[in-house]
């Protein structure tokens, strides 16, 4: 070596001649040892970077050209997981890049020490993946591609005279046994049938004619379908009402061969008005088959969620792939809705109100507000541990019910983390509880959770009188009481003050997670060679070193367990202030403008709906703010989650089409009407509710309530089951959003707390939450169901 520059240090200062010495004079091959470790600790000690500096130590006495610079010295077995340099103004942490070499040496076997079959089979899963992606992409653009868009069906407009009916003839036969019929006109919703006196009747007929095509010339006719009654407004409110369209699709009976070949279809519709009554009429002889529509369906919903369950892919590129895949379903059907057909699919009030609300949390959280109310969240609980948790499960609850639950548990989680290190408590329990709040918080009103979202957004969901503060009245009584029984749940759960602390401190916890990594590479060395014996050397004195340094922190760790709460407090003042108090008032004018037009926008004299209100409060704010780089603002909105959501209501609506919400309608009216009827409304509350709270646990509950929304409408509109909306409006929205609290991939905000959390070093497994969090699920619905049974079936509220 050149003057200057110093060998390796090798172990403790004591072993450290004899350590270099034994490495200068063996000729051991570290690459061979390094290969017949377990993987286990492999992997573990790859992390100390021991393989490369193994290799490094090897070839500094091969090539002295190749050592660190003068006056630097390595460790070369440092306790921590980075490669560490003594300089001689102290001791610094850097990549091992940057004194060596730009271009380090790597192994030319490097490849051989890995464990090819972990690597294998991780190569298999990956290829598998792709492929199967790939196949699954292959398969709808070549439908989409081959198939055109359909074409909208030639509206006629026609007049039904009164008595004698019309007859609309169809000139040619349906592909299959089935004939879709779209008509418009003054036609009463489904609901209002029972109370209807004038009704329309159509009915399909095979008839055949001697050569023209009129009445008088017909020679034989056959119903071949059943008859469709449509309820209908009087004489005197037909050039009154607006205009409202209707589909059915008849099954045609089997007809005898023979007539086939000389027959045509008409449709006759008939009313029983004393005056003509216009409509118009258009059909589809290719209608979707609803056996063969459900079971695509089906498919394309259960890949959805296994996408979403296993994380296979992002959950937006999911539901962008499924969408697809459903418009490919519709297209292979020859439904292939167009472009301009797509867009009105798509919920914008909801995309709307979402957007809005994610750039007025984005420009709050520039003021320090939730950093300083977590810093009072603190001196309220005065150092005290269930009164910290109470004040924080209560707040986010609170915070949730105003703005979205994901953004709010986004920034909470941090402030919760470090609240909980300065109180020496263990972060998951704590977390858990605060997103379990969060989640029953943003069911109380119409904005704090995606779902409530999808419910409030609903045409006849407001049309039956759901506003901003009926929903909010409905929804508040029931979670006060949902929020004191999950309090004493969780006290009962976390009875034992251990379950909330680390049973020790974190440090000592990592330093015996370390001695045992470093005791099993060194036990799988045998004495075999000088090599492996003193590599195994090596190692042990690392874990004497390391068994030292726990035996310290141990007799220190009494005197250290309780932090000075005044001290503490003073340092999170310091640290979390209200970085912008004007930028703070300016937000909370914008908040008192929103918080009014919320609770009175069903007023006759506000014509404004969530989503305009918000995005009026979001121009407001902007213009008091008076922000030069709205890039920053934007940037800080979660597009992906808007696009999950477009996507997710192109993909709902296309499972309509294809017949699953219908046949989930009717599975469900079944069970409901096989009940006496003063029983159905109990069953409807107890059905939807568990229905939408044990499926939310498992599943994403944002495509579950956009297709139970559509379910619990078809429910009321049912004039056989005579059921009112707004109970099984509150049954979904519960059972959606309390369901969430069943596990960890239930919510959203579950699934970003956690992310969250790992970040900070602090796991939680699925199991982990399911322990808490289900129990705790259960026992809110069973307290909802109570409560709704309680105010809707004995008291009637609704």
């Amino acid at each position: 070596m050149e003057k200057g520059e110093k060998k390796p240090d090798c172990g403790p200062s004591d072993d450290k001649e004899a350590n270099c010495s034994a490495l200068v004079n063996e000729k051991f091959d570290s690459e061979q040892i390094w290969k017949e470790l377990p993987e286990e600790v492999k992997r573990d000690l790859e992390t100390d970077n021991i393989p490369r500096r193994f290799y490094s130590r090897k070839r500094s006495f091969e090539d002295d050209s190749w050592m660190a610079s003068p006056g630097v010295k390595r460790s070369c077995l440092s306790p921590g997981n980075h490669v560490t340099w003594v300089s001689t103004d102290g001791e610094t942490t850097l990549s091992s890049s940057e004194n060596s070499d730009p271009t380090p040496p790597e192994f030319k076997d490097g490849d051989e020490d890995k464990d090819f079959t972990e690597d294998r089979y991780q190569g298999y899963n990956y290829i598998l993946k792709i492929a199967a992606l790939i196949m699954i992409w292959g398969i709808f653009t070549a439908i989409l591609i081959i198939k055109s868009e359909h074409g909208a069906n030639t509206v006629h407009q026609i007049s039904v005279p009164r008595d004698v009916g019309r007859s609309f003839w169809i000139l040619e036969m349906p592909k299959m046994k089935r004939l879709s019929v779209e008509i418009g006109g003054s036609l009463l919703p489904t609901y209002y049938g029972n109370l209807s006196r004038h009704w329309a009747s159509i009915w399909v007929e095979m008839v055949r004619t001697n050569s023209t095509l009129s009445e008088k010339h017909v020679t034989y006719s056959e119903k071949i379908s059943e008859i469709w009654k449509i309820p209908i407004v009087s004489e005197t409110l037909i050039d009154f009402v607006p205009e409202v369209k209707r589909s059915f699709i008849f099954n045609l009976k089997d007809v005898k061969e023979k007539l086939i070949p000389d027959c045509i279809m008409r449709l006759q519709i008939r009313t029983n008005l004393k005056k003509v009554f216009p409509m118009s009429l258009s059909y589809d002889l290719s209608p979707i088959d609803p056996g063969d529509g459900i079971l695509y369906a089906v498919a394309i919903l259960v890949g959805l969620y296994i996408l979403i369950i296993f994380e296979i892919v992002h959950r937006t590129l999911a539901a962008v792939m499924a969408s697809t895949m459903s418009i490919a379903a519709l297209a292979a059907f020859d439904e292939r809705p167009s472009k301009s057909e797509l867009i009105t699919w798509i919920d914008m009030e909801t995309l709307l109100l979402l957007f809005s609300m994610m750039v007025l949390v984005a420009i709050l959280s520039e003021t320090g507000l939730f950093d300083y109310l977590a810093v009072f969240a603190y001196k309220i609980a005065n150092g005290r541990v269930w009164v910290l948790i109470n004040t924080l499960c209560i707040f986010t609850a609170l915070l949730s019910s105003c703005l979205d639950n994901v953004t709010t548990v986004l920034l909470m989680t941090p402030i919760t983390i470090r609240l909980c290190e300065v109180m020496e408590l263990n972060p998951v329990p704590i977390l858990m509880s605060m997103v379990i709040y969060s989640n029953i918080g943003g069911a109380i009103t119409p904005v704090g959770d995606p779902p409530n979202v999808i419910i409030a957004s609903n045409k006849d969901v407001i049309d039956a009188g759901v506003t901003f503060g009926v929903f909010t009245l409905h929804m508040g009584v029931g979670l006060i009481f949902v929020m004191v029984v999950v309090h004493f749940q969780l006290r009962f759960m976390y009875r034992n003050m251990k379950d909330l602390k680390f049973k020790e401190p974190h440090e000592v916890q990592e330093l015996r997670h370390e001695i045992e990594i470093w005791q099993r590479a060194a036990g799988s060395l045998s004495l075999y060679s000088k090599d492996e014996d003193l590599v195994k050397e090596t190692l042990l004195k690392k874990v004497r070193r390391l068994l030292s340094d726990l035996k310290k922190k141990v007799l220190l760790r009494d005197s250290n367990i309780y932090e000075n709460y005044t001290q503490n407090l003073e340092v999170l003042r310091e640290k979390f202030p209200v970085r912008n108090p004007i930028l703070l008032i300016k937000c909370i004018i914008t908040f008192i403008f929103l918080a009014f037009l919320f609770f009175f926008h069903s007023t006759p004299w506000i014509n404004l709906s969530l989503g305009w209100t918000a995005l009026l409060g979001v121009i407001l704010l902007l213009i008091l703010a008076d922000r030069a780089d709205l890039e920053s603002i934007f940037a800080r909105v979660e597009w992906t989650t808007l696009i999950f959501f477009t996507a997710l209501f192109i993909l709902m609506e296309a499972l309509s089409r294809l017949g699953l919400i219908d046949w989930i309608g009717r599975r469900t009216e079944s069970l409901i009407q096989s009940v006496d009827k003063p029983w159905q409304l109990t069953v409807a509350i107890l059905l939807i509710l568990w229905v939408s709270a044990l499926a939310s646990s498992f599943v994403d509950n944002i495509p579950l309530t956009t297709m139970m929304v559509r379910i619990i409408t078809s429910l009321s509109q049912n004039d056989q089951l005579d059921l009112p909306l707004q109970p099984l409006v509150w049954s979904l929205a519960l059972g959606a959003c309390l369901g969430g609290n069943g596990t960890l991939i239930g919510a959203s905000s579950n699934v970003v707390c956690a992310g969250v959390a790992e970040q900070h070093g602090y796991r939680f497994s699925f199991m982990q939450f399911l322990k808490i969090g289900f129990p705790v699920m259960v026992g809110s619905v069973l307290v909802t169901s109570a409560y709704l049974l309680i105010v809707h079936v004995a008291l009637g509220w609704h």
